[in-house]
């Protein structure tokens, strides 16, 4: 009987098996349990699928055979030479004694560099490619518990395993009868390398190396928590190519094949026995089955097991003792067990507080910022600090990672941390019509369930990556670039590679508009060391000074010379922007007018404002609206323009109950707001001018009556907008807003129109080209970028807020014909926050799942003078932070609208509101 349903369970059927020549079958029958009491265990928060996820295999072993080996490493001080030794135990089907096997049988081990396997032509010299002889040693030091045979031989020159570098040698054990026949064998790959403690670090072959990692639970799409190879290999191929080099299997052994792809790629492990009680945390009077003895033999069972079958890879630097399940006496037995089989690694266990005696490293989750430099700080805490999980990444998530970052970089003792978690736990569903959809809990009838709460990760079930994959790619890089005062500082982090294995590009923008690029001839950077250049003696510079842009930025691209077993030659591995000093000063925009003629015509309660026969807008007199644009007859807008403060809620918005931002916003019924005009008046007309103003009164939904003083006193929002309509067609809106007293922070400041559907092409000057948001945006560099609005949508398995751009400077929307309208700041106002969408705000909110989403008759398009952060600190807490908060104060701000033509170009529209 075997109740780790993540580990190996081993049965000795001999007796039970018909031989070869019988004419009897054998049957193999295996029972599965569901449920037992080592589920108690096994209360991890992801799909509880029953049956067997592990291979299952019949072994026939000779009667005296390799039942298990461990290989140990010591290296020298200086890494010049490693001591090697060989734990072998041999089995016997029937009793013999130890000294009787010596006698009979001979076992051999040797130690072989594969590397040069793969450089030759196909011919392989076993002899030149071994490069240590493991021999039996007949009088070891006795280990206390072992009874096997210790070999033992020495390694000069080895080359180290590291995630940067993941060096493996081929191990062979040979057991041999007295007359050299071969008995039985046993081979596995092999990693050298040293992992120790320091104050305040981990290291490995004696760097404090930076644990860029991700949990990673085991699940297919398809096959569920059963494992095939090709999605372990995606799983690794794409994080290398973002980055990552550290993975936490969360939380369970998994699948054998998993460590030696991760000892081949390069991927540092935390590997966790089978081990959370978080049910317990709800038991009440209920004993804790970490504090009772009764428990004891059944958790360690699990930490022994994963220990003994996973002992050989290189790629584990930690054992963990489980998730989640507390902390007490069975923790310590467990944490005491391990030290004392295997002092080569160090112990991790989050429960208890992060820091009990139990864990080497202090292993917080969802510690904030702050508080981890704190820890980090504490002059009586000597142990490194790597975050077990951070940034909650569910839904539209992972804000504010790069201030973890920030911090991971610059403080000593902060040594990293593992982002929650890698990949959707969706599963493909058909849904009757022939068409699939991704499923979460409840959509399988199952109950009780956590609906989308295992829809955390960076990846969709099929691994394609989310936006947010492009922020961690950034954090995690190892190519730093930064701009201090007058110097270009690039600085390889890695603590193995050099760059010479890398090419840098340059290029220089100058608003949004690429100036020029090159590559950039540097000497080789050693690691942990940086090169400086002066950024007026760059190759950039002519370009940058000669240019009368108002914004020049300068990103630095580091890609790769060579291909590598992940990737193909020419991956980015690295890319930075930072922004340059121009010789033209940043300035309040203006317009430069034309004497161009308007017609202004009143039909009862529009007035009708155009230019010949070039553009067309129709104001409503009583709702206050913009409610159409066409351009050269053409129209482009319809549904009127108004203020906007509700987003459709995200799953961070939606996490903490009633003190959840979606809670108080709708208390607040910010979702709920019309907007009623208070008085709309024409307060200049001329040939070539009309200033309309427009003051709005947002109220809740449904409240009936007359606009008398009394009502006017209950309005949620008090809007003044002032229109300025030139004869070129140019609108500039000048928006004042003004909260009531008592709002909680608002989602969004800003402004919300309608344009016709086929009005679906948008270009940008702002950052992109993928979704970023206020508090997740330092991958997405600024630039002019292009996309239809199809492509704008992110779709989320459970909709909401998505698809939006920051710091955008200036947009277009145009149709085919190229016939559209254009926005941009104007004045004072800093860059907005764009969203372009076929679906509503309001249905995105309504709307449980993508595939639900219905297309409106129009797109819908929110400019956003302030847009609240998205979080992801959790998902359970209100955790935007501060400065990403948009709190119900005043605000002012002013957009610019203006029509285009396919002869029109946004960069020139633009332009023309920068002052000379």
């Amino acid at each position: 009987v075997s109740q780790d349903s993540r580990l190996p369970a081993e049965f000795e059927i001999t007796d039970y098996c018909y031989s070869c020549d019988s004419d009897k079958k054998n049957v193999l029958s295996v029972q599965v349990f569901r449920w037992s009491d080592g589920s108690y265990l096994e209360d991890q928060d992801h799909w509880w699928l029953s049956g067997i996820h592990r291979d299952v295999l019949l072994l026939s072993k000779p009667q005296v055979f390799i039942a298990d080996y461990f290989f140990k490493s010591n290296l020298a001080d200086n890494f010049s030479y490693a001591d090697i030794q060989l734990e072998v135990k041999i089995d016997c089907s029937r009793e013999t004694p130890k000294d009787i096997v010596l006698t009979d049988f001979i076992i051999e081990a040797a130690l072989y560099d594969a590397g040069s396997w793969y450089n030759c032509d196909g011919n392989v010299d076993l002899l030149s490619s071994n490069v240590a002889n493991i021999e039996l040693n007949r009088f070891p030091t006795q280990t206390l518990g072992f009874h096997g045979y210790m070999l033992e031989g020495k390694l000069e020159n080895p080359k180290l395993w590291s995630a940067e570098h993941p060096n493996l040698y081929t191990l062979v054990i040979i057991l041999k009868d007295a007359s050299g026949k071969i008995v039985d064998c046993e081979s596995c790959l092999v990693g050298i390398r040293q992992v120790s403690k320091a104050p305040k670090q981990l290291l490995v072959n004696g760097h404090p190396v930076v644990i860029r990692g991700v949990n990673r639970h085991e699940h297919h799409p398809r096959l569920g928590k059963t494992n095939i190879e090709a999605c372990m290999v995606k799983d690794l191929v794409v994080m290398k190519q973002n980055n990552i080099n550290a993975v936490r299997n969360s939380h369970y052994p998994q699948h054998p094949r998993w460590y030696e792809l991760c000892d081949l790629f390069g991927m540092y492990m935390i590997d966790e026995a089978n081990i959370e009680t978080h049910g317990f945390d709800l038991s009440g009077r209920l004993k804790h089955p970490t504090q009772e003895p009764s428990w004891a033999a059944a958790m360690m069972d699990r930490v022994i097991g994963m220990v003994e079958r996973d002992k050989n890879h290189a790629c584990i630097f930690s054992w963990s003792l489980g998730n989640e399940s507390g902390y007490g006496p069975n923790h310590s037995a467990s944490a005491g067990w391990i030290r004392g089989r295997d002092p080569s690694r160090v112990v991790h266990y989050e429960g208890g507080g992060s820091r009990t005696p139990s864990t080497d490293i202090v292993c917080p989750m969802y510690m904030r910022v702050w508080d981890i430099v704190k820890v980090a700080k504490d002059p009586n805490e000597s142990r490194p600090l790597i975050l077990c999980e951070y940034s909650h990444a569910m839904g539209n998530s992972c804000g504010n990672i790069h201030e973890y970052w920030e911090a991971i970089d610059n403080i000593f003792g902060l040594q990293g941390g593992f982002i929650w978690e890698w990949v959707d736990q969706a599963l493909l569903k058909d849904n009757g019509n022939g068409s699939k959809y991704w499923a979460y809990g409840g959509d399988f009838g199952d109950s009780p369930n956590d609906l989308n709460f295992c829809l955390n990760g960076i990846t969709w079930p099929d691994r394609t990556p989310h936006p947010t994959l492009h922020e961690v790619k950034y954090v995690y890089q190892p190519i730093k670039v930064y701009l201090r005062e007058s110097t270009v500082k690039i600085k390889n982090t890695n603590f193995y590679e050099t760059t010479e294995g890398l090419v840098f590009e340059w290029a220089v923008l100058g608003d949004g508009c690429e100036l020029g690029c090159g590559i950039l001839s540097l000497p080789v950077i050693e690691p942990q060391s940086s090169y400086d250049i002066e950024w007026k003696s760059g190759p950039w510079y002519p370009l940058g000074a000669s240019s009368d842009a108002e914004e020049i930025f300068l990103t630095i691209t580091t890609k790769l010379l060579h291909s590598k077993r992940w990737v193909e030659a020419g991956h980015v591995v690295s890319s930075t922007q930072v922004q340059l000093p121009s010789k033209r000063d940043i300035v309040p925009h203006i317009m430069k007018t034309k004497d161009d003629v308007l017609s202004t015509e009143i039909l009862g309660d529009n007035i009708i404002i155009s230019q010949s026969k070039l553009w067309e807008i129709t104001f409503n007199t009583k709702t206050g609206s913009l409610d159409s644009w066409k351009v050269e007859g053409v129209p482009i807008m319809k549904n009127g323009l108004f203020p906007c403060f509700w987003r459709a809620p995200t799953d961070n918005d939606k996490g903490g109950g009633p003190s959840s931002y979606q809670a108080k916003w709708k208390a607040a019924c910010i979702d709920e707001i019309v907007f009623l005009t208070e008085s709309f008046s024409i307060q200049n007309k001329t040939d070539n001018v009309v200033k309309i103003v427009v003051v709005y009164l947002g109220f809740i939904k449904g409240e009936d009556g007359a606009l008398d003083e009394s009502k006017k006193a209950s309005a949620l929002f008090k809007v003044d907008m002032f229109y300025t309509i030139h004869a070129s067609g140019d609108i500039v809106i000048e928006s004042n807003v003004k909260p009531s007293s008592g709002l909680p922070p608002l989602p969004r400041v800003g402004v919300e129109f309608h344009l016709e559907k086929s009005v679906d092409q948008v270009k940008w000057y702002g950052r992109g080209p993928f979704e970023c948001y206020p508090d997740r945006k330092a991958a997405a560099h600024l630039g002019v970028y292009e996309q239809s609005i199809e492509g704008m949508h992110v779709p989320y398995i459970v909709p909401g807020e998505s698809g939006g751009r920051a710091d955008v400077r200036w947009v277009t929307f145009q149709n085919k014909d190229g016939c559209g309208i254009y926005a941009s700041t104007y004045g004072k106002s800093p860059p907005m926050q764009l969203n372009a969408s076929y679906f509503s705000t309001a249905e995105l909110d309504r709307a449980v799942r993508n595939e639900e989403l219905i297309e409106g008759d129009t797109i819908e398009v929110h400019l956003d003078h302030k847009h609240m952060g998205i979080g992801g600190d959790d998902s359970w807490t209100p955790c935007v932070h501060e400065n990403y908060l948009v709190p119900a104060v005043p605000y002012s701000f002013s957009i610019r609208l203006c029509p285009v033509t396919s002869a029109t170009s946004g960069q020139n529209l633009y332009r023309s509101q920068l002052q000379n």
